[in-house]
């Protein structure tokens, strides 16, 4: 007799398994989207924010260079492409510009792009440093 239960109960349980098939696929399907956008989204936040910090730095090296006593007109601009330049393209189509620098102001912009994990997505980062010019008073 104990047989016939314990055979019933293997039958039951085969029965309740049998409806769970398929049921991990589908939720993968489900969470996997999920995880992967997050995963994608903390890598393009730090993307964005290396590219922020290298477009600021290059504003500032391009800043400090054109300020300097024996700078010369561009001498801040070629600095700040020349750090982008070592910086291995870490900000995209980059322009540097010394637009609104004075005679005793110097100013640097960069403008520039991040590069993208998920497509459609244009990101752009901006800096810019100011400072005034080294003037030799007699």
């Amino acid at each position: 007799m104990n047989g016939g239960r314990v055979l019933a109960a293997a039958v039951r349980r085969r029965a309740q398994l049998a409806g769970d098939r398929g049921a991990l696929a589908l939720e993968l399907a489900i969470i996997a989207p999920v995880v992967f956008l997050l995963i994608f989204g903390i890598i393009q936040g730090g993307l964005y924010f290396h590219a922020r910090e290298v477009a600021h730095r290059a504003a500032e090296q391009g800043m400090e260079r054109g300020r300097a006593f024996d700078a010369h007109p561009g001498d801040g601009t070629a600095a700040a492409r020349s750090f982008l330049a070592r910086m291995g393209g870490s900000v995209e189509a980059a322009q540097v510009s010394d637009d609104g620098s004075t005679n005793q102001q110097v100013q640097i912009s960069v403008t520039g792009t991040v590069a993208t994990l998920v497509p459609g997505i244009d990101l752009t980062v901006v800096a810019r440093s100011q400072g005034p010019v080294e003037r030799l008073n007699p």
